[in-house]
Order: C-alpha cells, then structure tokens, then sequence
C-alpha cells in the first residue's frame, strides 16, 4: 500500500504466479508451493535490477517475495483466502509498477506500502460485498461463510475492528495513520518509518502515541 492516506489500488484459484515481464498478471499464488532454489535470495538486488527492465529478475523477485507477502497480508486479514486474494493484487501492482521503485530507500519498505494499501482495499471490498449480499428467499437468513468483515480483526484471532478504526481514523487524523499501520500492523522499524514518511524519528514516535491514544475507546478490546 502507498501510505494509508495515498490513493489505492471469495474464491481463490490455484497456482503460480508466471509473469513475463513488468507489465504482466501474476498467477493466481500457491503459498505452498516452495521457492525455485535457483531463484536469487537477495530481494534488494532483484528489485534494482526488475527496476531497470529486467524481465527475469522481476520474475525471480516475484516468487521470492510471495510467501511473505502473503503473511503479511495476513496481518490484515484473518482469513487465509482473502490474504492471499490481497496478495495477488500486491504482487500485481509490484509487476505493474516495479520502474518506480529507485532505490532511495529500501525495496522492503517500498513493499510495505504497497501491502498495507492493498490490505485495505480488499477491506473495503469485503465490507461491501457483506452489505450487498442478499438474503436468497428459501433462506430465513443467509448463512455466514465468514465473520463480517467490519467486525473481524487485522489481528488474527481477536474480535477488534481495527480496520474500521483505521478508517475512521483516517477521516478524523489522516496524519496519524501511516505511523500506525507501519509500526503496528506492519511492524516495521523505526528507521524504515522514519526513512519512508521522510519525518524525524520523534515526530514518528508522537504521532504513534498519538494514533495509539486516539483509536483504543473504538476498539472492542485493549490491543493497542
């Protein structure tokens, strides 16, 4: 995901993500599947490399970056079928736009950014397909396939609606957003943070004790 405040980009097929190239689809993915072995572990190198144009190291970066991106999807979304529907638009918007990666910071924040913002946005899908959905008429109620969505936790096994809060947090302080993705969803270090939002470390410290203070009475249960 962008930060959280940039503009965004349950069935789910089997297989490998395939792509040819920088404008490519990924394959529908298959956490299971193990890594290619030749594929060069060095996800920074790749991504330097994917960035000038180069097909096959977009394709090496791709299957290398998969089991992890879909886990840290998982942190978003508790079940493991929408994470890893939220995975397959990661990996698409890191094919699409891989030449915009140019390494002033690291790939691995880059790839936060992009993972929070599809998170989210599969959030907000989820949530619009459970208001849609409607009641089949030999049906007194329909049957629930998975917890609600505006009442399913980022973290997994608890009953918090934080992605709603995150939501309203954004309309409310748009500003304390990303420090609060990043640092607890992400969990990312306070040098990518602060190297990402291009804002000194105490000010990232503030705004997450801010962010922090602000969305807990919204929360069904004391997690932040």
């Amino acid at each position: 995901m962008c930060p959280p405040s940039s503009p965004h980009a349950v069935n789910q097929p089997s297989g490998q993500p395939e792509p040819t190239g920088a404008g490519a689809t990924p394959e529908p993915l298959d956490p299971s599947e193990p890594l290619d072995p030749s594929a060069p572990a060095d996800t920074e190198a790749l991504a330097a490399r994917a960035a000038t144009g180069d097909g096959a190291a977009l394709d090496a970066l791709l299957r290398t970056i998969r089991p992890d991106v879909v886990r840290h999807c998982g942190r978003f979304l508790l079940f493991r079928e929408d994470a890893e529907e939220a995975a397959q638009d990661v990996l698409l918007q890191v094919s699409r736009h891989i030449e915009r990666f140019q390494g002033r910071s690291r790939f691995s924040t880059w790839l936060h950014t992009i993972v929070a913002n599809c998170s989210r946005q599969k959030y907000r899908e989820l949530k619009r397909r459970a208001v849609e959905q409607p009641t089949l008429p030999h049906q007194t109620s329909a049957p629930e396939q998975r917890p609600d969505p505006r009442t399913t936790s980022v973290i997994a096994g608890s009953r918090v609606d934080l992605l709603e809060a995150l939501e309203r947090l954004e309309q409310e302080s748009p500003h304390l957003v990303a420090p609060l993705v990043y640092r607890d969803v992400c969990q990312m270090d306070y040098a990518e943070i602060v190297d990402r939002l291009g804002i000194p470390l105490g000010t990232v410290k503030s705004r997450l004790h801010h962010a922090r203070r602000q969305i807990r009475p919204w929360l069904t249960s004391q997690e932040l």
